[in-house]
């Protein structure tokens, strides 16, 4: 991986993890890792241009359908991809069409850019999702034979301490904290060959006492109430969180993908604020 690249253009494409949720901004909009990341990326590089198309809810194969030809057809420097999670979470999967549709997805993205980045995502601690460990590694195994086999870098979260801590997830239990962002985009930083902000980002956070079973109840019937159950309803009427959702930089109107940039590349700030380049 070369040092310090430089780096014009990034496309984000997936699922709510990619979209930002649940790293919410004032004013209600989300930012997340992929945000941060391009932030990054255009201090250090004048007229950078990024666009997120990532959708909370989506499967590999509306991902595939919906945002890698979009992605694609922009030919960015790089092509972050993270897809097939929400597969893996539901009651029934079928491993051998999700590990396809990865594939798919590989093999459009990997010549349309420089450089593609795939990830191991992170997983909590928690009963709940050790149910669907054997999924989660078999999506991860078939990450890191694509990327073995098309020249992808692979940003391992999954291995990581620091993000297994449930202190790093939101109250839905889904999605990361700002400060689990934060770790994600510098570890991207850092695969993709830049000088580490945060050399530290993968070092658990210091200990400290465990809630009491009152405080834990009380957190386990708001999740059932605000998160869980709803997630259920939806399952059962073959609802989607990203149902009539559009990705952030991309038109549904006209149909197309546009860029943002910054209007000052010396001084960012948040992607929110970015101007829009093209249609």
């Amino acid at each position: 991986m070369q040092k310090n690249p430089i780096h014009t253009s990034l496309v984000a494409v997936g699922d709510s993890f990619t979209e930002g949720m649940s790293d919410l901004l004032p004013d209600g909009s989300y930012r997340g890792w992929a945000d941060l990341l391009a932030g990054r990326m255009a201090a250090v590089t004048p007229g950078f241009r990024y666009a997120n198309l990532a959708v909370r809810g989506k499967l590999i194969g509306q991902i595939v359908d919906e945002q890698v030809d979009v992605a694609a057809a922009m030919r960015p420097d790089v092509i972050t991809l993270v897809g097939g999670l929400n597969d893996t979470l539901r009651p029934k999967c079928d491993m051998g069409r999700v590990r396809g549709l990865l594939t798919e997805a590989v093999e459009r993205l990997a010549p349309a850019c420089e450089q593609l980045v795939l990830m191991r995502s992170p997983g909590r601690q928690g009963p709940v999702l050790d149910r669907f460990r054997p999924r989660m590694e078999e999506l991860f195994a078939t990450v890191d034979e694509l990327a073995a086999q098309h020249g992808a870098v692979v940003v391992d979260l999954y291995g990581a301490a620091s993000l297994s801590d449930p202190r790093m997830w939101d109250v839905d239990r889904l999605h990361l904290t700002a400060e689990g962002h934060r770790r994600v985009a510098e570890a991207v930083w850092q695969t993709l060959g830049y000088d580490p902000e945060d050399a530290e980002w993968h070092t658990p956070m210091a200990a400290t006492p465990p809630p009491g079973w009152a405080a834990r109840r009380v957190a386990d019937v708001r999740f059932a109430r605000q998160h869980l159950l709803p997630w259920i309803g939806r399952r059962l009427t073959g609802r989607s969180s990203g149902d009539g959702r559009a990705g952030a930089h991309f038109s549904a109107e006209l149909g197309k993908a546009f860029w943002v940039t910054p209007a000052d590349h010396s001084n960012p700030g948040p992607v929110t604020d970015w101007r829009r380049v093209g249609p």
